[in-house]
């Protein structure tokens, strides 16, 4: 029997941990407004991105449990420029922090959380905790999850899947910054200039001296 590789075990749980949670917010809020909160979009693209994004999602969590139990390795060409199994515990303490650090993203959202796009509901305009200082949180939490579970398991098949996810989170914030500056017009244009998308841009939090009366 291969010896279990411990750190890609515990990637694999953080990231099936991620995911089970985000099923567990649809339920909710099923129960809760009749709606699945957009796990399938009502809009046609948003439903042919989740063809390919929703299989992606699978191989993810899959590949650090296959990894564990069957020992697959990473290349010999980029096992040069990795250092085992340091590295790979740098990385699942990474995926650890992103999970704990998106609950309270989740948690703040409440009911508006969603997963896409319905052009016909509107929610409220989240700009207070984390959304203060970057606007899409959960998408640039959930793409430094995916850079962890990288470092966790460098193997050709992970990065695709990491290429896969990380261009699909640009692509959909950008959408959905469409849509909400149709849903909000000039609130969340000020919101924008004002807040980076994935990266703060100042540590001076959204709402603060003369945009206090905007925090929602």
């Amino acid at each position: 029997m291969n010896e279990i590789d411990w750190p890609a075990l515990c990637a694999g749980g953080i990231v099936g941990a991620y995911w089970a949670r985000v099923l567990r917010l649809v339920v909710k809020a099923r129960r809760a407004t009749g709606r699945t909160a957009n796990l399938v979009p009502p809009e046609p693209l948003g439903r042919l991105l989740r063809v390919v994004w929703y299989p992606t999602v699978v191989v993810w969590i899959a590949i650090p449990f296959y990894v564990a139990f069957f020992g697959a390795k990473a290349p010999a060409a980029l096992r040069r420029f990795y250092y085992e199994p340091f590295s790979q515990w740098v990385g699942a303490a990474i995926a650890f922090a992103a999970l704990g650090a998106t609950l309270v993203c989740w948690k703040r959202m409440g009911t508006s959380w969603r997963m896409g796009i319905d052009p016909g509901e509107k929610t409220r305009l989240i700009v207070a905790g984390p959304y203060a200082y970057v606007r899409h949180p959960i998408y640039a939490l959930s793409s430094l999850l995916m850079l962890a579970t990288v470092l966790v398991v460098p193997a050709a098949a992970m990065i695709v899947v990491a290429v896969i996810h990380l261009s699909f989170l640009q692509w959909e914030a950008r959408r959905e910054e469409r849509h909400l500056v149709g849903v909000h017009g000039p609130q969340y244009e000020a919101y924008m200039r004002r807040v980076g998308r994935f990266v703060p841009r100042t540590l001076t939090p959204y709402g603060s001296g003369s945009n206090s009366a905007a925090i929602v």
